[in-house]
């Protein structure tokens, strides 16, 4: 079987309910739609987590690219010799506007680590992909942690900027793929922003599937089985942010 999360944001108690629920097993397929990190509780154990497992497939969100960014800048030890040279004005920048939207909890346990946990962490989030494309059966899936900005049915994914899937909004009122089985599967918008009825609650309208049902604001973490369509949840324990 194939499943799909999103948005666990350090979540790791809910996140483990969830794959039991789910009853994953080694043979199944794990694909996470990014922002593993950041906001909630635990984003440190997620990470090492999904790292353990030969079956999970994370893509890239804007909160483990922003964590990346920055922590891979602070990561280095700050000698006489790179001082001037290593960090600079902007590095500064983004790690204060990573900080103040949730960025803080990560890096305090990323601090906590050993060097080389954290190389083996910066390295592993390097490595994941901007997108996913699943076939099951007749139906095709398009994962992405976002949006495809600009989105052209003309033009192939690997033709698209890492910015296009990771820091917009999908237009949930428009069909992106003409074929009727072409689905695109997102987070990073809260359902609750999406639904008519506001529920944390999985969409899916329009060829679109969207899976973050806000469990770090106290809503709900969402897995989709790509093979049965069959959907499944775990409530938030509490509300973590903000």
């Amino acid at each position: 079987m194939k499943y799909v999360i999103s948005d666990i944001h350090g979540c790791y108690r809910e996140y483990q309910k969830l794959l039991e629920k789910m009853n994953l097993s080694d043979t199944d397929e794990l694909y996470i739609l990014g922002d593993m990190v950041d906001r909630g509780p635990e984003p440190i154990k997620v990470l090492q987590d999904v790292m353990l497992r030969s079956n999970a497939y994370p893509i890239l969100g804007n909160h483990d690219y922003m964590a990346w960014k920055v922590l891979s800048r602070f990561a280095v030890e700050i000698t006489e010799r790179n001082a001037e040279t290593q960090l600079r004005s902007e590095d500064l920048v983004n790690y204060m506007y990573w900080s103040q939207d949730g960025g803080s909890v990560t890096a305090k346990q990323f601090r906590q680590l050993e060097t080389e946990e954290r190389q083996d962490i910066l390295d592993y989030i390097a490595d994941c992909s901007v997108f996913e494309d699943v076939f099951v059966d007749d139906k095709r899936f398009v994962l992405v942690h976002a949006d495809i900005h600009s989105f052209s049915e003309d033009r192939d994914l690997e033709d698209y900027d890492i910015s296009d899937f990771l820091f917009h909004r999908a237009d949930y009122d428009k069909r992106y793929f003409s074929r009727e089985n072409t689905f695109l599967i997102t987070g990073h918008t809260p359902t609750m922003m999406i639904r008519e009825d506001g529920k944390p609650l999985v969409y899916q309208e329009n060829g679109h599937i969207a899976l973050d049902c806000g469990c770090v604001y106290g809503g709900r973490l969402a897995a989709y089985c790509l093979d049965t369509q069959k959907i499944y949840y775990v409530d938030a324990e509490e509300k973590y942010y903000p």
